[in-house]
């Protein structure tokens, strides 16, 4: 049976719904503008059953691909597919536009057709980052993302959301320059934007180091990795609850170095694996003592946040299976468990309209099913075993040991940390006597918030209960990905400067010499 263009529905469906509750919305007529923005979250959702039922696991190529001429003259395509990689991430964009239309149904009362129509076309350009096959439209879509969240930071968020939004549009906004510069150098050396072609071409050792530094700008900034990751605090902080779990949850970041910078440039990656390395173990320890010593609960799983992505950078470089299925499983993972931490913290400042640490305590005795549910997300954000939060974490330490004992080693402080500083809150927060009125006055969840906090720990549950699903997917596409770049590495470009450049051709033995322990 022909299956209908799937991925193209993923990217259309929720632009075009956006698009339909903004010209029908209101705040006259909120009822209809929520009604009519879940019905296109669940529409964008659909597409998602048969290409997971359809995905075979025993294909490394792309599949349900698209490949549509654009524009002939600049070789650009509507070229659009989907392998191990992007699967899962694809199906969690889908799921995240549910979850915040849900969460957001009762929160936002100002122009609601604008918000939720922003996340709906946010929704459609985010499914076109992590489908595209063709660099100028991954471009465009990558771009498309930065004018929705700018408005949603800078509309609905608190008191500095102004400075927030600024911030992030233009932080980002430079990155994707240099990125762009990349692609255009790709272009003069292919005459295509095809990331097949792009692949294929061995460059010499300085344009590859130039192209990786341009994707890392770009990429290093969405992950976010230590030190371009100073916006992240202050849209957790002033932009509203569902841009952050719309950021928390979707790792266009590690999906863009992992997709562009890692098999087009192996020789670059391999030069800067050490540097890479440092960064994330910088971004692990030192992002989780600053975790430990904040006030609210914002900044603290913002920081949170880029100590468990320090991880998915770590899991990248070590260039071994196990670590780089491990940094995607993560992603997902870590997606899930960061959304529904912040949905937790929302649901508690959208009743006190506080989110500092010292103006709660005793909450379990007045919201104890809310207690439970943040005790689980809590236990997936340490990594207990059985929770998701383990699985990726585990398999990215394993990668880190294979590599070399002691970067495994200080990376396995993460457990230790991330278990002081949520649990510190955790404590502080649901535990001991009841604080003061406000925590007092607190109502228990509603259906809705129940409904919404099950279906995420029913989630956290089956991937740390069963990942099978989710690795046997991830792994052939990590295997073809690593023998690319090993093929890479091994025949270097003939062309290759004699400028001294060429030591970076040596920097692929001495990382592998690093990986035996000690």
């Amino acid at each position: 049976m022909r299956l209908p263009p799937l991925l193209s529905l993923l990217i259309w469906i929720p632009i075009v719904a956006g698009l339909l509750v903004l010209r029908a919305g209101s705040d006259q007529a909120r009822g209809r503008t929520r009604l009519l923005a879940l019905v296109g979250a669940v529409a964008g959702f659909l597409p998602v059953i048969p290409l997971v039922s359809n995905f075979r696991n025993d294909v490394t190529a792309m599949q349900f691909v698209e490949n549509v001429r654009w524009s002939p003259t600049f070789d650009i395509a509507w070229h659009v597919g989907v392998d191990g990689i992007s699967l899962w991430l694809v199906a969690l964009t889908a799921l995240t536009t549910i979850v915040i239309v849900v969460a957001s149904w009762e929160s936002i009362t100002e122009r609601t057709a604008q918000y939720f129509g922003a996340f709906l076309m946010l929704s459609g350009f985010m499914q076109g980052v992590f489908t595209s096959l063709d660099g100028m439209l991954f471009f465009i879509s990558f771009e498309a993302t930065l004018i929705p969240l700018y408005l949603l930071i800078g509309t609905w968020g608190h008191s500095n959301r102004s400075y927030a939004a600024v911030k992030f549009f233009f932080v980002s906004f430079l990155g994707s320059l240099m990125m762009l510069m990349s692609m255009l150098y790709l272009y003069s050396q292919t005459h295509s934007f095809d990331l097949a072609q792009w692949r294929e071409t061995h460059l010499g050792t300085m344009p590859q180091v130039l192209i990786f530094l341009g994707f890392l700008a770009a990429f290093g900034v969405k992950v976010p990795m230590w030190p371009l990751h100073t916006w992240l605090p202050d849209v957790h902080l002033d932009g509203p609850t569902g841009a952050a779990v719309m950021i928390g949850m979707l790792k266009l970041g590690g999906y863009g170095l992992l997709r562009f910078a890692l098999p087009i440039a192996p020789q670059a990656s391999h030069f800067f694996a050490p540097m890479m390395i440092t960064l994330s173990l910088i971004a692990v320890i030192y992002s989780s003592l600053l975790a430990l010593v904040q006030t609210d609960m914002r900044r603290l799983l913002a920081y949170s946040t880029v100590a468990h992505m320090g991880l998915v950078t770590l899991g990248l470089f070590v260039f071994n299976r196990i670590g780089q299925a491990g940094a995607i499983v993560q992603m997902l993972s870590y997606g899930v468990v960061s959304g529904a931490m912040l949905l937790c913290t929302g649901m508690l400042y959208d009743r006190t309209q506080t989110a500092s640490i010292a103006e709660y305590g005793g909450v379990a005795n007045t919201m104890p099913k809310f207690a439970s549910f943040v005790m689980l997300f809590s236990m997936a954000n340490i990594g207990l075993p059985g929770t998701s939060g383990f699985v990726g974490e585990f398999m990215v330490l394993m990668g880190a040991i294979r590599f070399n004992f002691w970067i495994g080693a200080l990376a396995a402080t993460t457990l230790i940390l991330s278990a002081a500083y949520t649990l510190w809150m955790y404590k502080r927060v649901i535990f001991g006597a009841i604080a003061n009125v406000r925590v007092a006055k607190l109502k228990d969840l509603g259906k809705r918030e129940f409904v919404l906090l099950g279906a995420m720990a029913l989630l956290v549950l089956a991937i740390g209960l069963d990942p099978k699903p989710f690795t046997d997917a991830i792994d052939p596409s990590v295997g073809t990905l690593l023998a690319q770049a090993e093929r890479s590495t091994a025949h270097p470009s003939e062309s290759a400067p004699a400028d001294g450049s060429d030591h970076l051709q040596a920097a692929a033995p001495a990382v592998a010499a690093a990986r035996s322990p000690g």
